[in-house]
């Protein structure tokens, strides 16, 4: 027998080594059991794989993020072996690895019930502890088609084959450039299982699999098209250890605290009425107060900031979107026409940029108005799936802090560094401190301009990335048609990465639109245009800082900012003589005059999360002072109202949480 030279590759370290002919991949690693698959020459691997000489190994960890996917595909096969052998009829759809979990579609004849999902539980669990392997196998196109007969929705994917997107999912089943199927065998006997359709790698065995639970259902269209079936789907998570699993439970349980749809309903700030439609809100009186402050707030900087406030309308003629592009690229994320004035297209605005560039080109312009910077808060409207469409965050009708800037090619640089550090500062402002950048670079297959027009936008955007002093990490193929574009990416209370503030560059809108202003040489140029968008919209931004607060926000922004609680009815004037004064003052304070006993009017005012409690009795009364009752329970008492008020009067104006 021959010996083969392989190389084991550990980040910086290489290791090379001579091994005999037709040693594997699990026989370089055995003495390293969180090693579960490997990659070589940049192919993910089973641990079965015979290597082959000079080949470079690299072990994947079930840590890493392979490692995860793998460990969650794994998952997901097993979870589908349950379904079928406890709902034989159960057709098989597509199962991939998705953030920090897996699903699997199912073609059924009813959805899956919540005892449904106990029992597919305890049969994975059962599974599990078989150790079944996980064993892959070469197959034709026609081979393949003649074993999954029986099951139609892996004979369309294998029809695919070498086409299959990574939208949906099918990449996991049919990416590679042969077809496989996994079989599960009985680890005593090597007697078949299970199969599936699938292009790997997986697991050694399903002992591999230390810690999942699954975590709920829910309908899907098959492959993600409304236009096809609709299937159960059956979400599940899965991890590298129980501790790691009950981490990740806990986290979910607090988020769902947080969840701004349930705080919205429980603090009586906004609703989503079925009679208005998916993806549109209302504000009530409360929720109006806080965005009220929020975009109060955002003006008075932004006219610090030398922008301008303009205004446009909600519809426009379609020729205005056909010019700007966006009928090309987005017409399915727009609402269908209105057909009016005998004919012509009318649509809802999907955003303000065209708008805005007829404004700039309402009458010439010279270089001595530029950097000419437009502000709006300006409500557009998506046509987002149903599936999508989660709240505030997600909506189909929303108001975005918009602003276009038009500067020239030579104040290009400098007014992006301005412009990204004003982003930045006004976010600390509402107390958002977690920063890293993403740079989105050209989709090569959905852009405008010429290649030389998009290194210049990008290299100009990396380089005023790097001056913030914040991570940078790329998104190749993530910029709109029109430009690259920088995000601000920001992690909340609880760790969480949400993306907030967009800034683009544009080069190619300018030239659509044939903008100019008049240069101090008297020619005509093109001037350069920054779009940028702060909150992205006022809707999820105040999701975010709902769930970032998780409903106790801070006194600046909270609807009611302190509440009056009276020991006795007798104290209740006194009290509100005090709100009057604190109104004078520009303080949001209430007073509590209902029947109630007072402790339960403090729970009922500890549930409604307000900053601050002034509680009343004889003794406050004689002295002229009041007692302060914090968020967290305790108590300040014999504080002057003069003190008092104050107090609350600094802690609004200096924005910070109590």
């Amino acid at each position: 027998m021959s010996d083969v030279r392989v190389i084991i590759q550990r980040d910086s370290e290489r290791d090379e080594r001579v091994v005999a002919t037709g040693t594997t991949a699990a026989d370089l690693f055995a003495d390293e059991r969180t090693v579960i698959a490997a990659r070589v020459a940049g192919e993910l691997k089973d641990l079965s794989y015979a290597v082959q000489d000079g080949e470079t190994v690299e072990p994947v960890e079930i840590s890493s993020p392979d490692g995860l996917d793998i460990l969650r595909h794994s998952t997901a096969h097993v979870m589908a072996q349950a379904v079928q052998e406890l709902f034989p009829e159960a057709k098989l759809g597509i199962g991939p690895p998705v953030r920090d979990g897996f699903y699997y579609d199912f073609d059924v004849a009813r959805p899956f019930t919540p005892d449904d999902l106990k029992a597919v539980e305890k049969k994975m669990q059962e599974i599990q502890k078989r150790g079944q392997k996980f064993s892959r196998r070469v197959v034709t196109d026609e081979a393949a088609r003649e074993e999954l007969a029986n099951e139609p929705y892996k004979l369309e994917l294998i029809g695919i084959k070498g086409s299959a997107s990574t939208d949906d999912g099918a990449n996991v089943e049919v990416g590679a450039g042969e077809l496989t199927i996994y079989d599960n065998l009985d680890a005593k006997t090597g007697e078949l299982c299970w199969k599936d359709l699938c292009r790997g790698p997986h697991l050694p065995t399903t002992r591999n699999i230390p810690a999942f639970k699954l975590m709920r259902n829910a309908s899907a269209y098959w492959r993600g098209s409304e236009k096809n079936k609709q299937l159960q789907r059956i979400y599940g998570t899965a991890w590298p250890s129980k501790d790691e699993l009950k981490a990740h439970l806990d986290f979910l349980a607090e988020a769902e605290k947080r969840d701004h749809r349930r705080l919205g309903t429980e603090l009586d700030l906004f609703s989503i009425p079925d009679e208005i439609g998916s993806g549109l809100a209302v504000f009530h009186p409360k929720g109006g107060i806080i965005r009220r402050v929020m975009e109060d707030y955002s003006r008075k900087r932004h006219e610090e900031e030398g922008y301008e406030f303009v205004y446009s309308p909600h519809a426009t003629k379609g020729a205005l979107f056909e010019k700007s592009g966006h009928l090309d690229w987005y017409a399915e994320g727009m609402y269908p026409p209105m057909q009016l004035d005998g004919g012509t297209d009318y649509y809802l605005k999907p955003m303000n940029c065209p708008m805005h560039n007829l404004i700039f080109d309402a009458r010439g312009r010279s270089y001595r108005e530029l950097p000419l910077r437009f502000f709006e808060f300006g409500t557009v409207y998506r046509y987002e799936k149903s599936g999508v469409v989660h709240g505030l965050t997600r909506a189909r009708g929303f108001t975005q802090d918009d602003a276009h800037i038009y500067c020239t090619r030579e104040q290009m640089a400098e007014e992006l560094d301005r412009t990204l550090t004003f982003v930045l500062n006004l976010l600390r402002d509402y107390g958002l401190t977690d920063f890293y950048l993403e740079l989105s670079t050209k989709d090569e297959t959905k852009f405008v301009g010429s290649d030389e027009v998009w290194e210049e936008a990008t290299a100009t955007l990396q380089q005023v990335a790097e001056k913030q002093g914040l991570p940078l990490v790329p998104d190749p193929g993530g910029a709109a048609f029109y430009g690259p574009k920088i995000s601000v990416q920001c992690r909340d209370a609880i760790g969480r990465t949400w993306q907030m503030s967009t800034v683009q560059l544009d080069f190619n809108l300018p030239e659509r639109f044939d903008l100019e202003y008049t240069a101090a040489d008297g020619s005509r140029r093109r001037p350069v245009m920054i779009h940028r968008a702060l909150f992205g919209s006022i809707e999820r931004f105040f999701a975010v800082l709902l769930e970032h607060y998780a409903g106790a926000m801070p006194p600046w922004l909270a609807p009611v900012q302190a509440v009056g609680i009276p020991i006795g009815d007798g104290h209740v004037e006194y009290l509100q003589e005090f709100a009057a004064e604190a109104k004078k003052k520009g303080l949001r304070v209430d007073v509590d005059a209902s029947s109630d006993r007072m402790q339960k009017k403090i729970r009922t005012w500890q549930k409604q999360k307000v900053p601050f409690m002034i509680i009343v009795g004889d003794d406050d009364m004689a002295a002229g002072t009041v007692s302060f009752r914090y968020r967290d329970g305790s108590q300040e008492n014999g504080i002057a109202r003069d003190e008092a008020l104050a107090k609350l009067v600094d802690v609004v104006e200096r924005r910070v949480q109590v």
